[in-house]
Formats: C-alpha cells, structure tokens, sequence
C-alpha cells in the first residue's frame, strides 16, 4: 500500500495533505558580543511548537514517469528565557513552492526497484525575502518486497545556491540524509513502518565564512497506513530524536488519487 504507489499511474493525479507538529525543548549558551572581537556565554532556554501545512499535487506523465508541485506554510510559537526573563514570539508565513520530477528506472524482481527524484525551489522565503531556484534536491528509493514484509531506503542530498540577507551574501548548509525503513502489511489496509533516518548537514555560510559546525542526528520512525477506500489512504508517522539535539514530530497524512 505504502510502496507500490510511490509514482502515480499514468493520467492520474494524486492530492496529499499533509500536518506536521513538531517540537523542541533545548537549553543552550548564547554568544552575545561585548566588544568587537570579544563575546560572554549567556544561558538560555527555548521551547518551540511548530506546525507546518502541506499540499502536493502529482501527475503521471508516462507509465514511469510522474511530475509534482507542493507548497508549505508555517506557524511556530517560540518561548524563551533569558536571563531570567520569558519571552513569547510567534511565526506565521508561507514557506515554499517546489516543483520536481519522479522516475522508476526498475521494477521490484530479482533485484530490487530503483526511483530517482529531483526537484527545485521555484519560490522560497527567507527572512521576508523570496528567493527562486536557490535551493535543489535530488536523491533516490530503492526497495524489496519479500510478502509481507518491504525493506526499502532511500536517500537525498539538498543543496543551496548563495542568496542575499540584508547586506550579506548567505548560504545555507547543504545537507544529506539516509532513511532505511521496514514496512509490514499486517493485511489488505493496514501497513507498519519502522525505520530511522541519519542526517549531515554543513554549516550556513555568512560572506563566504562558515557560521557554526557541521552536524549530524539520528531520528527514529515508527508508522501506520490505512487504506480508507481504493483511492484515498491515511498516514500517520511519529518521529522521534535520538541523538543531535533534534526535534520530535507527528505526521498526518491524507493522500487522494483520481
């Protein structure tokens, strides 16, 4: 149910709503300058609520091929404390349009399937500024169906072009991921996924020096599917930090073929 649709047939089109809750708890130092080349370490303290909205529209241009546009909107509601005083801040903004590109290259046989995606940022916000075909994807799903069980992986890398901030020229740090998963059809309906996902990613650039260190974190994943009719499936995916300071998420998922 979860694998076998991943392009969508030929002539059809897919609709996928998508919610995504997530949050952080993080205690930390913040660097605040005191003088030109000096800085004190200040403790701070922040908690975030974040949720993000999705909507995606994919086509099936050929028997392996499917093209695709998704927008995402943003609201996050941030406390903080610092040096002893709370503070309240809240972010409500549209975040981005991509536009990419899906291809089988192989069927699951002998060997297993092989995908390949690629896509690009036709307009994204940064700051209260809109950038376009600053930011492109590409990457791959590989997987193996040995009834009832899907072992597949896939994995991405995201890279960013320089953009403008103000008076500065910025780049934001590249990033690649790894995500291998085991899927189980408990029956016709229902699916369980489990699986983790690592990531790198580097340093943003500021005027072409590095601001911070590269970083790496593991999440683990844990899912259900239910397939409520022929054409409409539900998703849910539970996202838990394991190490790197990360974020914990829920996903709910809606996805409608016609």
């Amino acid at each position: 149910m979860t694998i076998e649709d991943l392009i969508a047939d030929k002539g059809t089109v897919r609709l996928n709503l998508a919610l995504n809750y997530a949050n952080s708890d993080r205690d930390g130092l913040s660097l605040v300058p005191t003088g030109s080349k000096s800085y004190i370490s200040v403790p701070t303290k922040n908690n975030i609520d974040i949720l993000i909205g999705s909507l995606s529209l994919g086509y099936g241009l050929m028997r392996d091929t499917e093209i695709y546009g998704r927008g995402s909107y943003l609201y996050s509601n941030t406390r903080t404390n610092h040096l002893d005083k709370i503070s309240t801040v809240e972010d409500n903004r549209f975040l981005a349009i991509w536009v990419g590109v899906n291809y089988q290259f192989k069927k699951d046989g002998a060997t297993p399937a092989l995908l390949g995606f690629a896509e690009a940022a036709t307009l994204e916000e940064h700051q209260g500024t809109f950038h376009s075909f600053k930011s492109w994807m590409v990457g791959f799903t590989t997987y193996h169906a040995i009834d009832p069980v899907v072992f597949s992986l896939t994995s991405g890398y995201r890279f960013h072009l320089t953009r403008e901030r103000g008076n500065q020229d910025y780049r934001p740090g590249n990033y690649l991921f790894l995500n291998p998963a085991v899927d189980f059809a408990v029956n016709d309906r229902v699916t369980f996924m489990t699986g983790m996902q690592w990531t790198v990613r580097k340093a943003d650039r500021y005027d072409g020096n590095a601001q911070g260190f590269r970083r790496t974190s593991t999440d683990l994943k844990l899912g259900v599917g239910y397939g409520v009719s022929k054409d409409d499936i539900a998703q849910a995916t539970f996202t838990m930090n394991a190490s790197g300071n990360g974020v914990s998420s829920l996903q709910l998922n809606w996805r409608h073929t016609f």
